[in-house]
């Protein structure tokens, strides 16, 4: 499948917006952007997080207001929608599989079950697996996170230090230069490691 003609390549720095197109969509080279919606009360409301590959932008959506956040430091290239050629088919495709799976985590009953489903899908989306288990990089914040999952920053991180003393993640720490797991030594405070778990339902 051949990709469509992209534009000049353009860099957005953590915290700054893709500008909003009517005719065309941002196509991500590298880095993570969380799509969002937001409610009368201000509420902000996730509605997609994507990363290389995917594609985000107006013609995707009819939510309003609507905001294309980075993450982290984005590289994307604008190009013009066509939806007729299979390569714009494989993309919308993944854009609506990915919008699924994420709306099936947040629908969890369970707070603490929601939370530790959306740490997986995420280092599975955006992580790598080391023989300890799936690596998820210091992506969202708590307050982020809270607003993934419909909470509060408290709430997310208590459930955070509940998970951990019960062995479903480990965050990293250095004591006394020292760390508890070897792969998690190059990686931000806010890494979190996923041992991989036979029944994630088992909280």
């Amino acid at each position: 499948m051949s990709r469509p003609q992209l534009s000049i390549l353009q860099t957005f720095g953590p915290k700054t917006s893709l500008p909003p197109l009517c005719d065309r969509v941002w196509l991500i080279e590298q880095g993570i952007v969380r799509s969002l919606t937001w409610n009368a009360e201000g509420q902000v409301i996730t509605v997609g997080l994507w990363g290389q590959g995917d594609i985000v932008g107006l013609p995707l959506t009819r939510l309003s207001p609507y905001q294309m956040e980075c993450l982290t430091s984005v590289m994307v290239t604008e190009v013009v929608f066509h939806s007729q050629t299979r390569y714009w088919q494989t993309l919308l495709l993944n854009h609506l599989w990915y919008s699924q799976e994420l709306f099936r985590v947040v629908q969890i009953p369970c707070l603490a079950e929601r939370l530790l489903h959306l740490l997986h899908w995420l280092a599975d989306r955006f992580g790598h697996q080391t023989p300890e288990g799936r690596l998820l990089p210091p992506l969202l914040t708590h307050q982020q996170l809270s607003e993934v999952l419909g909470s509060s920053r408290v709430t997310v991180t208590r459930l955070l230090n509940t998970l951990e003393r019960q062995g479903q993640l480990v965050r990293f720490r250095k004591r006394r230069g020292e760390t508890k797991h070897r792969y998690l030594a190059s990686e931000s405070s806010r890494a979190i490691l996923l041992p991989d778990l036979k029944q994630l339902a088992q909280l």
